[in-house]
C-alpha cells in the first residue's frame, strides 16, 4: 500500500509538471505584425480595383462599422455594402495608401492609417479628385483572417 501511495504522488507530480509545458500557448496570430497589416491594405486595395464594391466588402467582417465623413455612421456589413455601388463604375477610382500601422501585444487587433485619393467623373464630364485620410481598424477572425472592424474617413485639402 505504501508503494502505492508513493507512486500515486509521484504520478501527480510529474503530471502537474509535464502537462502544462506540454500545452504550448496559444497565440491569435504569431507572425502577424504592423506590416502585415499594411500588405493587407494592399491587397484590399487591388481587390476594390478589380472587384469594385465585392471585393472591397469581402475585407469586412458581418459586423464592421463605418464612419463616413459628414454622415451618420453606419453598422453592419450588408448596410455599409448599400453605400460602396459608386465602386462598380469603372470611372470611379478610389485608392489608398497606409501611412502607419500597429497591432496589439495579444495580437488579435490592429489598425492602420493614412491617406485616399477618390477620382470620378464630375457632371461636366471632367474629372475630379477628392483627397482625405482614414483609420482601419481590422480584427483578427476565427479563421485566420484578418477583418475591417471599423473603418472611418474625412476630407482633406489636396496635399502641396
Amino acid at each position: 500500500m505504501k508503494s502505492f501511495l508513493l507512486i500515486l504522488v509521484a504520478a501527480l507530480l510529474v503530471a502537474t509538471i509535464v502537462f502544462p509545458i506540454a500545452r504550448p500557448a496559444v497565440s491569435a496570430s504569431p507572425k502577424a505584425t504592423a506590416e502585415t497589416l499594411k500588405q493587407l491594405e494592399g491587397e484590399f486595395m487591388k481587390a476594390a480595383a478589380e472587384r469594385g464594391s465585392q471585393g472591397y466588402m469581402s475585407y469586412y467582417a458581418d459586423d464592421a462599422v463605418e464612419v463616413p465623413n459628414n454622415a451618420a455612421y453606419i453598422q453592419g456589413k450588408v448596410e455599409i455594402a448599400k453605400g460602396m455601388g459608386f465602386l462598380d463604375d469603372k470611372n470611379n477610382q478610389l485608392a489608398w495608401k497606409p501611412i502607419g500601422a500597429d497591432i496589439s501585444a495579444s495580437g488579435d487587433l490592429g489598425y492602420t492609417y493614412g491617406t485616399f485619393e477618390f477620382t470620378s467623373k464630375g457632371k461636366d464630364g471632367k474629372p475630379t479628385v477628392e483627397h482625405g485620410k482614414y483609420t482601419s481598424i481590422w480584427k483578427l477572425q476565427k479563421d485566420g483572417s484578418w477583418k475591417v472592424v471599423l473603418d472611418m474617413g474625412n476630407a482633406s485639402p489636396a496635399p502641396k
